[in-house]
């Protein structure tokens, strides 16, 4: 059957041409629609890939603090009243803390290997670079030439704040108290307060008991028939 002119005006170049028009026109608006999905997908997966590594940073944050305080009271319990000799030879008190620094003696140093060496040890905590170092030295009366091992226990620690409970239960930055009509040699603090501040998790107060605090003029005179 053979077409007429007009109908084959209406099925000419011009429709086939309007067809492509719209085919390229669905073509565009499905990229479009593609393109904001994947932006909204990978802006979810960001947001999970964040929030999983920020619960990843806190919980080392916690974990590194765990282990400062679990050390910390590894130390501090097995504190002795130990007086030492520095590199000068002077006699230095078996505890010396300010309020940012403390250094001590304690007991309990592991020996595996059997050496013939002394179980104490001399323990530092100090503040350095918004990290808490602590220091030791296996000497206890040291030399001149006499080094120290040091270990990072937690850093991003803004301020350390360390407080010590005296024998009137009362509170003091510094230990001991300078005073020179004392005529008898410091002893050792009750208890010890430990408080560092994080910016992600706040101010932290940690308490330490010392029980030989409780027992000082023993300990004095045993160390002094020693």
């Amino acid at each position: 059957m053979a077409l007429c002119p007009s109908h084959r005006q209406r099925v000419g170049p011009g429709h086939h041409a309007k067809q492509a028009a719209f085919t390229l026109i669905e073509l565009l608006v499905s990229l479009s629609l593609f393109a904001v999905l994947s932006i909204i997908a990978y802006s979810t997966l960001q947001s999970v890939l964040d929030a999983r590594q920020r619960t990843e940073a806190q919980a080392e944050r916690l974990i590194a603090l765990q282990t400062l305080f679990t050390v910390m009271t590894r130390d501090i319990e097995q504190i002795i009243y130990r007086e030492i000799r520095d590199t000068f030879g002077d006699i230095q008190p078996a505890l010396i803390g300010t309020a940012s620094a403390i250094e001590f003696s304690r007991t309990g140093r592991r020996n595996p290997a059997g050496f013939a060496r002394s179980n104490l040890l001399r323990v530092t905590y100090l503040l350095e670079d918004e990290k808490v170092n602590r220091r030791t030295w296996g000497v206890i009366d040291r030399a001149q030439d006499s080094k120290f091992q040091e270990g990072v226990l937690v850093d991003e620690i803004e301020t350390v704040e360390i407080r010590y409970l005296d024998e009137q239960f009362k509170w003091i930055n510094q230990w001991p108290i300078p005073d020179p009509t004392r005529t008898t040699r410091p002893g050792l603090p009750k208890a010890i307060e430990f408080s560092i501040e994080n910016e992600k998790l706040g101010r932290i107060t940690r308490l330490f008991r010392i029980p030989q605090g409780f027992n000082v003029k023993l300990q004095q005179n045993a160390g002094n028939n020693t």
